[in-house]
């Protein structure tokens, strides 16, 4: 008879690695932007959920979002962590966000987190978290 364990059920596998380079890979398309690219890295299906609670289901709806917030945006990778699980792969990437605000004022520093769920080898959900709201706050001088 066979144990199984959660650390055998959950143990890293060529999976995950593929999983984190397919994040990796749909990042940099999105930074260019390149929606058309960054698709071929999503499920049919995709569920993308953006700061604030807003909800888009493709690419190039987020670089339509993030088009009219940034004159442009890039991110500066910090780690990219790999969680594998039972049929499926989480992938968080963190780091920070540098551009233009649509004034022409650059910005830099601006911490992200996206979490990712990557299942079959395409993303099937993506959450993003960052500093923007916070730091347009600060911008307009609210004190929230």
């Amino acid at each position: 008879m066979t144990t199984t364990t959660l650390a055998t059920i959950y143990a890293p596998t060529e999976d995950t690695a593929k999983a984190a380079e397919i994040v990796e890979q749909f990042l940099e398309a999105s930074m260019v932007p390149d929606p058309v690219k960054a698709a071929t890295f999503i499920a049919a299906d995709l569920d993308i959920t953006f700061t604030g609670g807003r909800k888009y289901t493709h690419p190039r709806e987020t670089a339509a979002f993030n088009a009219k917030r940034y004159k442009w945006v890039k991110k500066k990778f910090g780690r990219t962590d790999v969680v594998p699980g039972a049929g499926e792969t989480i992938v968080y990437n963190t780091g920070t966000l540098y551009g233009e605000w649509h004034d022409g004022t650059k910005f830099e520093g601006n911490r992200y987190v996206d979490r990712f769920v990557v299942k079959g080898g395409k993303i099937v959900k993506m959450d993003v978290w960052n500093d923007s709201a916070e730091r347009l706050l600060v911008r307009n001088s609210i004190d929230a």
